[in-house]
């Protein structure tokens, strides 16, 4: 069903977008449950099938309904651009244990008996130990399902702002939500997001504006939800997780042309990345990155753009025509 976000002239001042890793914590913890969402991330869960043998995810799956409210103290939208997990998992704790109480009375209310079970009579008794639990719970998940693929998965979330920012710049906000999701259409001064929930909503943004939140987990849903006092946010799947977890291949004429380890960089570059997330990609030094992106720049085949504090480079068309010779 959808949920119709109405802008008034103040919201259209007030979009923004946003990567927060604790947010793709999460979407990660709903993808292990999720079968329609296995698709493009098989790679990955072969990886995790070992890790998770002691993880015990059941706190936080209480309180992700299939198709119902999951609380939004859980992954309140971040304040800045590039907010660091240790910060929102800091926020997460801080919680007030009454707007926590409220939050996962909510969610527990969308699952046939899950308020009156043991363990949810147990939160509601105690919201400031349920936040506690929650908090330590996201922290194990993080560290084993998302701490060692954060770089790349920064990387790609902030090319995708990067590509996103263009768009807007080009075309206004018609050119940014004409391709942003299938389920996503602007018409007038409303946003439509067709979402799992099952009760149509429209929501007055009243000065809040919207926050943007690409993920790389969350696809092929599109998600739209906070209630006040939280900023609405729309998180919505980036472009580019086709090849996220596939290595890239390097063809062996192009690896003649331009040497094996320039000609791995070129291959890498499907979607836009920084030095540090290519080098963790491929496994080579930053500086020997560095030097191999210079030399390609320099050739054409590369352009670099800066995206706040970092550098992101992508191919040129004839990066593009090159190394699909390669």
């Amino acid at each position: 069903m959808p949920v119709n976000l109405h802008f008034g002239a103040d919201d259209l001042l007030r979009i923004r977008f946003a990567v927060s890793p604790l947010c793709e914590t999460h979407e990660a913890v709903r993808t292990l449950r999720h079968a329609d969402r296995h698709g493009y991330h098989t790679p990955w869960l072969r990886r995790m099938r070992e890790r998770l043998a002691g993880l015990d995810l059941t706190p936080l799956w209480r309180f992700m309904p299939s198709s119902g409210y999951t609380p939004d103290f859980l992954g309140r939208p971040p304040d800045t651009p590039t907010t660091g997990f240790d910060e929102e998992l800091a926020r997460l704790r801080a919680t007030d244990p009454a707007l926590a109480r409220a939050e996962m009375a909510a969610s527990l209310a969308c699952t046939p008996g899950a308020a009156r079970s043991e363990r949810g009579r147990a939160a509601l008794a105690d919201p400031a130990g349920a936040v506690r639990e929650l908090a330590e719970v996201t922290e194990r998940a993080w560290r084993t399902l998302i701490a060692a693929d954060w770089p790349r998965l920064r990387a790609l979330l902030e090319a995708e702002i990067a590509y996103r920012s263009r768009q807007l710049a080009g075309g206004g906000l018609q050119r940014l939500f004409a391709d942003l999701h299938p389920r996503v259409s602007w018409s007038g001064d409303t946003l439509t997001v067709r979402t799992r929930t099952e009760i149509a909503r429209m929501q007055d943004l009243a000065g809040r504006g919207v926050l943007l939140l690409p993920s790389v987990f969350v696809w092929p849903d599109v998600v739209s939800g906070f209630k006040p006092p939280w900023q609405p946010t729309v998180i919505y799947p980036a472009r580019g997780i086709g090849g996220l977890w596939t290595e890239p291949e390097t063809g062996p004429a192009l690896a003649r042309l331009l040497g094996a380890n320039r000609a791995a960089v070129l291959a890498a570059l499907d979607t836009p990345a920084t030095t540090t997330a290519l080098a963790h990609r491929l496994g080579l030094a930053p500086s020997s990155v560095s030097g191999h992106l210079s030399v390609l720049r320099d050739a054409g085949l590369l352009a670099s753009h800066r995206h706040g504090h970092q550098v992101l480079y992508e191919r040129t068309p004839l990066g593009i025509t090159l190394a699909a010779g390669g």
